[in-house]
């Protein structure tokens, strides 16, 4: 049966992620065990492709072979490597197979089979159950038969990935954007997640890669716009590296020079002549974090720059041509700021030639408890644990938080939470669970984004309860209202008064926000 079912998925056109998952699942049921992973290798960690029976978190972690006995064996090998009950080796599962009421239980009986696509090795398969003796019965030949059939669904995934990018760079625009890219990809370049937002937008980043527009990303801080940026690059293909300048970090006295250059006696302390970073990144990528932060002087050279290809060093009149591509980042709205005179309208326009915006991680659904895998490894592996995970309950906080901080926040909220469960004495050879109360996330509230308010989702603080007990529906109702209520003070407070203005700093249609304010009792002390 289990040949059958495989066999027709192999031959069936289907996305990468929903192959790969089908097979595991078919391999759970058919072995009769608890979980099953295929994982695959990049650099010395194995990074889950598809799992079945395991947490959630489980896809966004990376498991460092050398930190996990097991895992080594697995790879060092050709032939299925088994650990029994008997095992003294930790199983990188331990805590995270899907169980009965949320208890953290060890594996008790293990199997792992290396995996080699076109002659390399590729990754590996393992079986996990928490009874012990569960493969006692099964032969190494099934095991291997069942290594074959994954590495004829990773090879398959393969040509139909190089089919596709084949067809995008002769401009097929009929290239959909597939559920490969997330975290089960097979080639992720570290950014987590599988919400379809995301799946877009990385989809997105792939097409503009190819050419040579000016990207300007735009996002809240901390949503990662750096390593967006790195995808870009690396996607690009052009054969030199990306040069990363923050700009909120240029001194304005340095910044002309630090971008442009200057030769020697074109100021005060210039000793010797210096290529600036234009001329460093040539052939490659120049990033420009915070770009909104540049000030007005360096602002027209740069446009002359991106206009011309050519820079001019301090002090210098000879013109040097450059060959770059640049992306911008901001966390600004550089429309307002053009309006306001803090930004060149002419420069805005060259640089968001394809504007990108980046998904805060309050809508990226469950990409929160992947990125939360992916840091709870880390510090697993960093505080020397035996296991990390999250409560169910803990998760459930964590899915309902708003996330002001973003994909920043959610690491240090983990990192401290970690830190914090071993100083109050987890022993490390344990399986230590992260529970609402070590996250302090009540402590992190902030007020909810305009959208939020206006869609009646519920701000951080009201968002993170003190206990481990969900809001029950009528005290969440109560919280969300009060988090309006105080918003809207809070922006008709910083307009003067004046409620067009505040409509617009909370993204509202004015006869919106009357009606809110109605509905919510908030007195309307002026005619403005």
């Amino acid at each position: 049966m289990i040949n059958e079912v495989l066999l027709a998925d192999l031959v069936t056109a289907l996305p990468a992620a929903v192959r790969l998952q089908r097979m595991v699942h078919a391999l759970r049921a058919h072995f009769g065990c608890d979980a099953v992973a295929l994982l695959r290798r990049q650099e010395d960690s194995l990074l889950p492709v598809a799992v079945d029976g395991l947490a959630h978190d489980a896809l966004g972690r990376r498991f460092k072979v050398e930190l996990h006995p097991r895992l080594a064996a697995i790879m060092a090998q050709r032939q299925p490597v088994r650990f029994g009950y008997g095992s003294t080796l930790p199983d990188p599962y331990d805590g995270l197979l899907e169980a009965q009421a949320g208890v953290p239980l060890p594996v008790h009986d293990c199997v792992g089979i290396s995996l080699h696509v076109e002659g390399a090795l590729w990754g590996a398969l393992t079986f996990d159950a928490l009874g012990t003796a569960a493969f006692a019965a099964v032969s190494d030949e099934r095991l291997m038969h069942a290594a074959v059939l994954a590495e004829a669904a990773v090879r398959i995934t393969r040509l139909e990935d190089e089919v596709r990018s084949l067809r995008q760079m002769r401009g097929n625009a009929d290239a959909a954007p597939d559920s490969e890219a997330g975290a089960g990809a097979l080639d992720d370049d570290e950014i987590v997640g599988q919400s379809p937002q995301l799946l877009q937008l990385l989809h997105e980043l792939d097409v503009v890669a190819a050419s040579d527009l000016p990207v300007l990303l735009l996002g809240e801080t901390g949503v990662g716009k750096e390593l967006f940026a790195r995808r870009l690059h690396r996607r690009s293909g052009r054969p030199k590296a990306l040069v990363h300048v923050n700009c909120a970090a240029l001194p304005e006295s340095l910044a002309e020079s630090e971008l442009f250059g200057h030769v020697r006696g074109a100021f005060t302390g210039a000793g010797s002549e210096r290529a600036g970073r234009f001329e460093t990144a040539s052939g490659g990528t120049l990033f420009l974090d915070e770009v909104g932060e540049l000030p007005l002087p360096v602002q027209a050279k740069l446009l002359r720059t991106l206009q011309n290809g050519e820079v001019q060093r301090l002090g210098e009149d000879r013109p040097r041509r450059v060959d770059v591509r640049v992306i911008a980042a901001t966390n600004r709205d550089l429309r307002q700021s053009v309006r306001e005179g803090g930004f060149r309208v002419d420069l805005y326009h060259r640089l968001s030639v394809y504007p990108v915006p980046i998904p805060p991680l309050r809508e990226r659904g469950s990409d929160i408890l992947l990125l939360a895998g992916r840091f709870l490894e880390l510090n697993r592996a960093r505080l020397g644990l035996r296991s990390l995970r999250l409560s169910a309950t803990a998760e459930e906080l964590l899915l309902r938080y708003s996330w002001p901080g973003n994909v920043r926040e959610l690491e240090h909220v983990v990192s401290r939470a970690a830190i914090k469960a071993v100083s109050r004495g987890a022993e490390r050879s344990a399986i230590v669970t992260l529970e609402p109360t070590l996250l302090d996330l009540e402590w992190q509230s902030a007020p909810a984004p305009p959208e939020a308010v206006a869609s009646g989702a519920p701000s951080a603080g009201g968002g993170a309860a003190t206990d481990a007990a969900p809001l029950a529906p009528a005290s969440l109702r109560s919280a969300v209202e009060q988090c309006q209520r105080e918003a809207i003070r809070r922006a008709v407070a910083a307009s003067e008064g004046n409620w067009a203005l505040a409509a617009r700093q909370l993204g509202l249609d004015p006869s919106n926000l009357n009606k809110l304010a109605r509905r919510l009792g908030v007195a309307r002390e002026s005619g403005r």
